[in-house]
């Protein structure tokens, strides 16, 4: 009887580490790609209204450019909580717009 019942525990426990561990795995995961999504989509906003206010021309606008001409103000990564590169770029194609984050 007491084999029966750490037989049933220990069940009970693998069962519900089976659940949780891959649930909290995609609960952050979906966390951390929220947070990237809206950095990168105010970015984006920032390199449209620079270049419909007509200073950044290029089909590459670079970060240093939104920071020199004031459009946004040092932007960092929202999981690491490091400064993305100034060499960082955005990308225009057919009026898409695509971050490119460089190390």
């Amino acid at each position: 009887m007491n084999t029966n019942k750490i037989t049933v525990i220990g069940s009970i426990i693998v069962i519900i580490l089976i659940i949780t561990i891959p649930t909290i795995y995609k609960v952050v995961s979906m966390h951390h790609d929220n947070l990237y999504r809206v950095v990168e989509d105010k970015i984006i906003e920032k390199a449209k209204k620079c270049r419909n206010d007509g200073i950044c021309l290029n089909n590459k606008i670079t970060l240093k450019e939104l920071y020199e001409n004031k459009y946004i103000e040092k932007m960092s990564d929202p999981v690491t909580k490091e400064y993305y590169n100034e060499n960082s770029y955005i990308t225009i194609d057919n009026e898409q717009y695509k971050f490119v984050s460089v190390e």
